[in-house]
């Protein structure tokens, strides 16, 4: 069980695509196919089969838009290698990103087929392929957003036709209806605002349409009547229904996680545990390099040619290129989401450029040619012969343009290189297992998850109740076999704020607590003996302001020093040095040496010797802490066993 003691409505807060793709695989794979297979075996292999199935769609969408198949095989293969991908693309991320992506370049291919050709058969299965988008992922607002902005775009450059109104009619009609069969969804897809846009353009485009007709029944003079009277009605009702719903709920808010990506300093100032995950923080300039490498410089080159001939596709292209530029600065996570454009730009760049280079040394060659052709039928000697060859060696166009082919190919390659050294080095090991290189270069490992997990498993009863951040909450549930009070399904945050309020209290308000909710057993992260750097205390501050969310008397500034720093060794602030989760991180490690020419108590990660020691914890005891003190786990003790 998770969430104790509220409990958890499973069907009304995750996605259910993922398990459905699972169930129906494992289905497939043993009673119709009759493979001996195991359901674990299918969710590890999840994802690379859906990336493989990304790299096909990702051809037929980048020479659907470039009616080029060497820009296809080059995205094909791009795609299928992107780091900015491949980190949830790799076997045993199952994950509800691994289905995702694949369904998102399949709605967007099937979006621009249904554009192109006016199909109300495309338009219906891109409905089909963002229903699985919607089951999936709750990135599919960025594809009900995007697809009436490029409708909207295409009205706007004077590029309505009938093609865009069956497919976007069709598309949103049938997608929403669909759309709201998802438990998790439901009426959110016509009463939230981060749905309105679709249906404000479903308007507009009913609108546009309706004007088109009368005008070609109507003359100039009663056209111009009608259309001011039109304008005036349609901006009536918008403003009233907008007002009504405001007022009366009917029209939902935007939600934390969307406000956050419009504005991002929101969620830090008004929905702390959004901006503590660490996918929702702002992207690095490295992040770029290091999930795109040559793309970075390709990119720009694919849109000058969206610009150069533009089309219906291409100008979705431009949309899909900015919006998700900017929302990935907003947000790392959303990388996933620009990784795809970046190969279908960087693809057509390639392509583009290929046969421009190609072409100009064919042209030199066939000049040549004729020259030879035009000498050969004029007595000439030996001299002249040499002089010809000399002249297409050194002839600078050809030089330049076979560099130019040259440079391509060894960017091209040196793509791949960083891309397979990416996965090896930072997607290929699992979180739940760390790994480390020694000074000799071997590699280490750090076990200590599975280790202590395995601990809670064998020596605490099957009805014990562990606490702890909702980072590790899965995990618990999973490998432990053990209820949570809180884990990563983020639904409730009053309760999260509460584990947030006795990690960062007394030890006597922790208590009281941890009895209110009869926790047995409280487990933190510790990364001070080996420098692991993703422990709770690097954490402290986020707890502090989730905590402060629940209790106001929890304020950030106490537990930052005089000089507004936050502090570990003798400088902290006391209310930080004597909270619970100082002392469970850091009981015991006063009697450590960590490194040689450092005193005991030296913790590695903040580079500082601790400040509070020699305490003795009442209302806890030490009962389990892992071989690289990365997990510590503590027995609550009842009241009359508390010292």
């Amino acid at each position: 069980m998770s969430w104790y003691p509220l409990g958890r409505v499973v069907g009304g807060t995750v996605f259910p695509g993922i398990m459905l793709t699972a169930g129906s695989l494992y289905f497939f794979l043993k009673k119709i196919v009759r493979i001996t297979v195991n359901i674990k075996h299918v969710c590890v292999f999840m994802g690379p089969f859906f990336a493989s199935n990304a790299s096909l769609i990702t051809y037929l969408f980048t020479k659907e838009v470039s009616k080029d198949y060497g820009a296809g095989l080059i995205s094909a293969v791009m795609i299928a290698i992107v780091p900015g991908y491949i980190s949830r693309s790799v076997a045993g991320s199952f994950d509800n990103e691994c289905i995702a992506i694949f369904a998102l370049i399949l709605t967007y291919y099937l979006w621009l087929k249904a554009v192109n050709t006016g199909s109300m058969f495309y338009a219906a299965s891109c409905a089909l392929a963002y229903l699985y988008m919607v089951s999936s992922w709750g990135g599919y607002v960025f594809i009900m957003n995007l697809i009436p902005l490029h409708a909207f775009v295409l009205i706007l450059v004077g590029r309505y036709s009938r093609r865009l109104y069956v497919s976007y009619t069709t598309l949103y009609i049938l997608g929403t209806l669909l759309s709201m069969q998802v438990p998790f969804v439901g009426f959110q897809a016509v009463q939230s605002s981060e749905h309105l846009a679709g249906m404000g353009i479903f308007g507009l485009i009913q609108l546009v349409a309706a004007v088109k007709y009368v005008k070609s029944i109507l003359g100039e003079k009663y056209f111009k009547l009608f259309l001011k009277i039109l304008g005036f009605i349609a901006v009536s009702i918008l403003v009233l229904f907008v007002a009504v719903g405001l007022a009366t709920g009917y029209i939902a808010p935007w939600t934390g996680r969307f406000l956050s990506l419009l504005d991002p300093t929101y969620a830090k100032k008004y929905i702390p545990i959004i901006a503590s995950v660490s996918e929702h923080q702002p992207t690095a300039w490295s992040s770029y390099f290091f999930d795109l490498q040559s793309l970075v410089f390709l990119y720009p080159v694919g849109l000058y040619y969206c610009f150069k001939n533009p089309s219906d596709s291409k100008i979705f292209l431009i949309l899909y290129a900015v919006t998700s530029t900017y929302f990935t600065g907003v947000m790392v996570r959303l990388m996933l989401v620009l990784a795809p454009i970046c190969v279908i730009l960087g693809s057509m760049a390639l392509s583009n450029m290929f046969k421009l280079f190609a072409y100009k040394i064919r042209e030199f060659d066939e000049e040549d040619k004729k020259k030879k052709k035009a000498q050969s039928k004029k007595p000439t000697n030996q001299k002249k012969k040499k002089k010809t060859e000399q002249n297409k060696i050194f002839n600078l166009g050809y030089i330049a343009a076979t560099l130019m082919i040259a440079l391509l190919t060894a960017l091209f390659i040196s793509y791949i290189f960083h891309s397979i050294w990416v996965t090896s080095e930072a997607y290929s090991s699992p979180s739940i297992v760390l790994a480390a290189k020694g000074y000799d270069g071997n590699r280490i490992i750090f076990d200590d998850f599975r280790e202590a997990y395995y601990w809670l498993r064998q020596n605490t009863a099957p009805d014990a109740k562990i606490m702890s951040w909702w980072d590790y909450g899965y995990q618990i549930t999973a490998m432990a076999n053990r209820t949570v009070l809180v884990d990563n399904n983020t639904w409730n945050n009053t309760h999260i704020g509460t584990v947030g309020k006795a990690m960062v209290k007394t030890e006597n308000i922790s208590a009281q607590v941890m009895e209110q909710h009869d926790v047995d057993y409280v487990l933190v992260l510790f990364g001070g003996l080996i420098g692991y750097s993703s422990d709770d205390i690097n954490k402290y501050l986020w707890l502090v302001r989730i905590g402060g969310t629940v209790d106001p008397s929890i304020k950030e500034e106490d537990y930052l020093n005089s000089r507004k720093e936050f502090r570990v060794d003798s400088q902290g602030a006391p209310s930080f040095l004597n909270s619970m989760m100082y002392k469970l991180c850091f009981y015991r490690f006063w009697e450590v040496k960590t490194e040689g020419n450092k005193p005991s108590g030296y913790d590695r990660v903040r580079n500082t010797v601790m400040g509070n020691q020699n305490y003795e914890l009442e209302a806890v005891e030490e009962a389990f802490t892992s071989e690289h003190w990365i997990v510590r786990i503590y027995k609550v003790l009842k009241k009359e066993n508390r010292k």
